[in-house]
């Protein structure tokens, strides 16, 4: 693995940080909602949610885009929109209600 990390140039190596983080971010969404529906008792999903979706399918898109991935590319690009709509009618109904 060491040797196959040292052949790559620095902009791979920057890409491959990002990618990992962005899976990061995308990953630990699940663990914060489940300890968010243990704390209130039953299943339901933090704003927080989102946002790590927002920001994780960020970091992975733009790992995708510099793999040319374009089954990654079509699934990020979709989720994202799908995550930011999903603020959108949050706080659309939080404001309404203000």
């Amino acid at each position: 693995m060491f040797n196959l990390i040292s052949d790559l140039s620095n902009t791979e190596i920057f890409f491959l940080i990002i990618g990992f983080v962005g899976q990061g971010l995308f990953a630990s969404r699940f663990i914060i909602q489940w300890i968010y529906s243990e704390r209130v008792g039953k299943s339901s999903i933090p704003v927080v949610f989102w946002y790590l979706s927002i920001f994780g399918g960020l970091g992975l898109l733009t790992y995708a885009i510099f793999r040319q991935d374009p089954v990654i590319i079509v699934g990020q690009t979709f989720g994202i929109f799908i995550y930011v709509r999903n603020l959108y009618l949050i706080y659309k109904k939080k404001n309404e209600k203000d």
